[in-house]
């Protein structure tokens, strides 16, 4: 019985022996065990350096187009997303009372031409006049020197031509009078017919009508936007671009626009225009990108990404960019080296889109460099054993 008794208390010590055998191995795969991790080495890949933008579609040229007078709107030709041309009529204004002011300036042009008529043939009178009253006074002047006539009789015929050359000079004052005259009722009819004119709403130039802001019946004031009118060719993104990725950002550079409206789709575009003048809070800098070639169809303000090109290599030797660390203030890579890793500092270049970094020096095509998770990666040490995947 004894016996028994021993053997199931040697029996119990072998299974705790057994179970803490059980779990160390455990524990020595798992929580003790090296870190699984994948490698890679350099390979040759086409790159492409871009830089990210966010913004909105905006237009260079908005136009906001108003009348010149006060007026009530009696029709209107075209609406929002209507296309014009330069000249065309979009809306029309109430013309009663200035087409009533441009013919009483039409009928004051034609009086002061027959005025002129008139006074044109008074002087040709008093010229007339003029000439028989100088005979006159002329011969009565010989024939008193000849005492054949009175002083009295002389003298009359000389008032007379005294006063057929003051006839004389006020018919020329009033044909002068009458011109002045008719210029400016001529000018009172262009300034009536430049009102009846503005009544007759036109586009300034070519584009799409982007607002109609006023409806038929409404009384517009002068400077009171009826139509918003924007030209499609100058349809670009407003981007903010961080002030650290601005190097190699230059007008003209080639880009690709993708709009929130159109999910996986894009448009290619180009670097029209830099800010001079970074946000102080964001820390970022206005970039217009435009459309190449111009769009169609558009909405202002819509939200837009932008990815400036600002560098491309063919055949460049690259790694993902999750294999690049910073140890210290190098930066570069985990090399596995028969199970256990070192630290290479590398020369970085360019960084594609794709996550893949250009690597110019530091290492050699055949290096086994390392490539984990992030967290598992701030672990690393050189020296430090880890498990090839």
């Amino acid at each position: 019985m004894a016996l028994r008794n021993k053997l199931v208390r040697n029996k119990k010590y072998l299974l705790w022996g057994l179970a803490v055998v059980v779990v160390a191995v455990i524990v020595k795969m798992t929580l003790l065990a090296p870190p699984l991790v994948k490698v890679v080495s350099l390979q040759k890949r086409d790159l492409t350096a871009q830089v990210y933008g966010n913004g909105t579609v905006e237009a260079k040229v908005v136009v906001g187009v108003s009348s010149k007078i006060t007026g009530r709107i009696v029709t209107l030709h075209v609406d929002q997303g209507d296309h014009v041309k330069r000249g065309q009529l979009l809306a029309t204004l109430e013309s009663d009372d200035l087409l009533q002011q441009q013919k009483l300036s039409e009928a004051g042009v034609s009086k002061s031409a027959a005025n002129l008529k008139v006074e044109i043939a008074n002087l040709q009178k008093a010229r007339a006049n003029l000439v028989l009253a100088k005979d006159n006074a002329r011969r009565f002047k010989s024939l008193l020197d000849g005492g054949m006539v009175s002083r009295q009789e002389a003298e009359q015929y000389e008032n007379v031509y005294q006063v057929a050359r003051e006839d004389v000079a006020r018919s020329a004052a009033m044909i002068e009078a009458v011109r002045m005259e008719q210029a400016a009722n001529r000018a009172g009819l262009g300034f009536a017919g430049s009102k009846v004119a503005d009544t007759r709403i036109l586009a300034p130039m070519d584009g799409i009508i982007i607002t109609r802001n006023l409806e038929k019946g409404a009384t517009t004031t002068p400077g009171q936007t009826i139509f918003t009118l924007a030209d499609p060719d100058t349809i670009w993104v407003t981007a903010n671009v961080d002030e650290s990725q601005l190097k190699g950002v230059a007008v003209g550079k080639s880009a690709v626009i993708m709009l929130r409206s159109s999910p996986g789709e894009q448009w290619a575009g180009q670097v029209a225009r830099l800010g001079y003048q970074s946000d102080r809070v964001t820390e970022e800098l206005q970039v217009n990108v435009a459309f190449k070639p111009p769009r169609v169809n558009f909405r202002l303000g819509e939200q837009a990404e932008v990815y400036i090109t600002t560098e491309a290599k063919k055949s460049a030797p690259s790694l993902p960019s999750a294999a690049l660390v910073t140890s210290g203030k190098k930066r570069g890579v985990w090399v596995a080296d028969n199970g256990r890793l070192s630290f290479r500092a590398v020369t970085a270049g360019i960084r594609d889109r794709g996550d893949f970094t250009e690597i110019t020096g530091g290492l050699d095509d055949n290096a086994r460099v390392v490539v984990a998770d992030p967290l598992k990666m701030a672990k690393f040490r050189d020296g430090m054993r880890v498990r090839i995947q």
